[in-house]
């Protein structure tokens, strides 16, 4: 079976992550599966798929990835796959359309609970017949789900799929030296992997840490464009010396590995891949009680409401002072994330793959 995932580009994200660790592991089940970018900028993700073998083809460099070109550019790709499955808005309405002119089975993969599109009332008919043209729809969790039925009030087949991670990986990984990082030896270090976006709010465990003891350390992993926002806030509150930018890393086991404590302080999420990963690394996960976060960690590791800074830094004295509390809570994190094993995310991929080309 030949399968191309089709995606906006490789940059730092849940669904690009999704397609780094997964296509590699189709191929090794004897898949034949390739991944198309609108945008090929490069990027550490995308080393990773190219030192994999991974055959990687691009619409493009920079530029708008809504430019209609894209839609002919498409056409040559789809009389070479058995599944065209897309990820992200571009992707996803382009292939729609190409297949007015190409016959070919769509698959695409609903990676948020929510979107800007969805805001525009004027948008909800195009929405509708997109979907409407996808043999098979899966989404990330049951919130996602739950919501996209709402929105686009059609009958088109939805499955869920939770997203997974090697947990092995993330587990048996080696920490990085703090000091490689940026950080202290000698300080609580919280850390949060996650894109500068509004949906992530890094802004609130900023904040929090004006609330904890100067040995309480903070390391802002990932970039975007609300990176230099959150310096400044960091600049404002005096923190200079406690909030490391470590930027993109291509080693997030590693880096996992080297916190005492995981923070996911989103506004929302489809799924809280970042969350499972900090546990699959035995750290404590602290996550905001938000949709795509509190099913994961609730009952595992603790939860805060959303935006509140104090509460989460009490969570947080609470572990660094409280050994016995620090400890139960990695384990239960720890034994959480084999829950979400990638080998049973491709299993459930595989299942969808199979029964839709019958």
């Amino acid at each position: 079976m030949k399968i191309l995932q089709v995606i906006t580009s490789l940059k730092t994200g849940g669904a690009e992550k999704l397609i780094v660790d997964m296509v590699p592991m189709y191929r090794q089940r004897g898949y034949d599966v390739d991944v198309l970018l609108f945008d090929g900028t490069g990027t550490p993700f995308k080393k990773l798929l190219k030192d994999d073998g991974v055959n990687i083809f691009e619409l493009g460099c920079g530029g708008s990835v809504y430019n209609p070109i894209n839609i002919l550019k498409l056409l040559p790709y789809f009389h070479k796959y058995d599944i065209i499955h897309t990820h992200n808005t571009a992707p996803q309405l382009f292939a729609a359309i190409a297949s007015l002119v190409c016959s070919v089975v769509l698959c695409t993969t609903e990676h948020t609970t929510s979107n800007r599109r969805r805001s525009l009332k004027w948008y909800r008919p195009i929405d509708k017949w997109m979907y409407s043209r996808y043999k098979e729809i899966i989404s990330i969790s049951s919130a996602t789900t739950e919501n996209l039925r709402k929105y686009i009030k059609i009958s088109c087949p939805i499955d869920t799929i939770s997203n997974g991670i090697d947990v092995e990986r993330y587990s048996a990984a080696v920490p990085v030296e703090r000091k490689n990082i940026g950080c202290k030896n000698d300080t609580f270090l919280l850390m949060m992997v996650a894109g500068f976006r509004y949906q992530k709010d890094q802004d609130t465990i900023i904040r929090a840490l004006t609330l904890l003891p100067k040995n309480v350390q903070l390391c802002l992993v990932g970039d975007g464009d609300r990176r230099v926002e959150c310096k400044e806030l960091v600049k404002r509150l005096n923190l200079e010396e406690r909030v490391v930018f470590t930027g993109v890393r291509s080693d997030i086991p590693n880096v996992l590995k080297a916190a005492d404590v995981v923070v996911m302080s989103s506004h929302l999420e489809g799924f809280g891949l970042a969350a499972v990963e900090g546990m699959a690394a035995g750290k404590p996960v602290v996550a905001s009680d938000v949709v795509g976060l509190r099913d994961i960690v609730k009952n595992y590791g603790c939860v805060f409401p959303q935006g509140d800074e104090r509460r989460l830094a009490e969570i947080v004295e609470r572990l660094k002072n409280d050994s016995n509390f620090y400890k139960t809570l990695a384990g239960q994190c720890y034994l959480r994330s084999k829950d979400y094993d990638i080998s049973k995310t491709i299993d459930s991929y595989i299942d969808v793959y199979e029964s839709i080309v019958k």
